[in-house]
């Protein structure tokens, strides 16, 4: 006879289990939080604290293999939380529900409700603790003892390698230290804006005019180019560079647990491994001002080099490809701010900062509980996963008047689009360059006209990584 779950939805527990004997949950309820069930039997020992049932830190014991060992899905349903550990645990957050569908298409409302009634909020279909606030998530990102970027089980760590993002302290500097030379101010205003012109007066003299796709016809080879001379892997092309990106920032936001978006990750990153051997012989024989040059140079262990190349890659391609374009949509679909900017009145860069600010292209960023810890009211534990929702920071109305409106004229000095702590962007000046000294400037002054067209809609989406997915357009020189 089937029993009911315990929560509110009424699904059977099991049509075939037996019924638990007095004492075997120890008095706690047993919940089928996303509507799924365990069935009790003998033959399965384990310590769970799995928010998909909730059995309140109990033992139980399970009819089958538990299905609820942190790593393993047996259901489309219990994979929005794979890649826990056993012992993850939960704050005292309240419980809010999201449709992740609807959140990846548009997650500024659902974000804006989160400040106002839970700025600090467990979403169990994320199976993590979201910091929505601009406040708390400045505080917090640079309380490092606490909201640790060491994630040892981490999608990034086990997909890309163990790079500097996911270091704290001096681990994470000594890294960091060790790349700064390609990265500076100085190294980019004297090195590399002069390459990244090149690629853009190229690229452009290669767009035929009449319709074509914004994204991938400049922002999508531009950026590659960029990076391609800013990590040293010149040996390949711009389309591979901008397909390992996506794979790489797809894998390490599968959040979902997808095993096809998990195998195009891994794809991507033996993509890049071979890429490096190949270069190695190069870069050892005649150095450069490249990150694989410079770390090589450093005497960096080569599993770390690989992973911070990786990197580089994820972000370096992604992350300004998207702000490229989406910048140059905003400014067309808003023409009296692209006329402040004709004339002088605000600068690129301020053009460029206010898009980051007002659709994030890093929208989160993960962190671990590395000791038990309260804000106000709520209690976190150790190893829990805490999401800061950078793209709610920047659209908080506590500091930014009329928030979800794109406004060059706004002062974005409070804007976190490329972090605030420890673990700000450490390839910020290169993307101010690429985009607000040479791609903006360029494209608006090369382009005879330079229209949206609109037999296509303009496609945005993502909300740990969002932005344009495409820009169609029509270009005249």
């Amino acid at each position: 006879m089937a029993r009911g779950c315990a929560s509110r939805c009424s699904r059977p527990v099991s049509d075939a289990s037996p019924a638990p004997r007095a004492g075997t949950l120890s008095g706690a309820r047993l919940e089928c939080r996303l509507c799924r069930f365990m069935a009790l039997d003998e033959r399965c020992l384990c310590v769970c604290r799995c928010p998909l049932l909730w059995v309140m830190r109990t033992r139980y014991r399970a009819r089958t293999p538990c299905p609820n060992r942190w790593g393993q899905t047996a259901a489309p349903e219990r994979a929005s939380l794979a890649g826990h550990s056993r012992e993850t645990a939960l704050s005292t957050a309240p419980r809010i529900d999201i449709d992740p569908a609807a959140f990846w298409a548009d997650p500024y409302p659902m974000l804006a409700n989160m400040r106002k009634e839970a700025p600090i909020a467990f979403v169990p279909q994320l199976g993590s603790t979201l910091l929505t606030s601009r406040d708390d998530i400045s505080i917090s990102e640079k309380q490092i003892d606490v909201f640790s970027s060491h994630q040892p089980a981490g999608l990034m760590n086990r997909l890309m390698g163990h790079n500097m993002m996911r270091k704290d302290g001096e681990a994470h500097q000594v890294e960091r230290r060790a790349m700064f030379p390609t990265v500076s101010p100085k190294t980019v205003k004297g090195y590399w804006t002069a390459l990244f012109q090149a690629h853009a007066d190229r690229i452009i003299d290669a767009i035929e005019p009449g319709r074509i796709d914004f994204m991938r016809d400049f922002a999508l080879p531009f950026s590659g180019e960029c990076l391609k001379s800013i990590t040293g892997l010149t040996n390949i092309g711009f389309a591979e560079m901008d397909a390992w990106s996506q794979g790489m920032i797809e894998g390490i936001a599968n959040y979902v647990g997808d095993p096809a978006v998990e195998a195009r990750c891994h794809a991507a990153t033996s993509g890049i491994d071979a890429a490096i051997d190949d270069m190695l012989p190069v870069m050892r024989k005649n150095p450069d001002q490249s990150i694989l040059g410079v770390l090589l140079a450093s005497g960096m262990p080569m599993e770390s080099v690989r992973a911070n190349v990786k990197l580089a890659i994820s972000g370096g391609q992604n992350e300004p490809r998207k702000a490229i374009a989406g910048t140059v949509w905003a400014l067309m679909t808003h023409p009296e701010q692209l006329d402040l900017v004709r004339r002088g009145e605000v600068t690129w860069l301020q053009a460029f900062e206010e898009y980051a600010r007002w659709i994030s292209p890093i929208g989160m960023s993960p962190r671990r509980i590395a000791k038990p810890w309260s804000i106000r009211d709520v209690a976190f534990e150790l190893d829990e996963r805490v999401f800061l929702m950078f793209g709610s920071a920047n659209r908080d109305e506590k500091h930014f008047e009329r928030a979800d409106q794109f406004d060059v004229r706004r002062d974005t000095s409070k804007s976190v689009a490329f972090g605030a702590g420890p673990h700000f962007c450490a390839g910020a000046w290169a993307s101010r360059a690429m985009i607000a000294d040479v791609a903006l400037p360029t494209l608006f002054a090369r382009a005879g006209r330079i229209e949206i067209a609109d037999d296509e809609p303009v496609r945005i989406g993502g909300w740990a990584f969002r932005g344009l997915q495409n820009l169609p357009a029509r270009w005249l020189h």
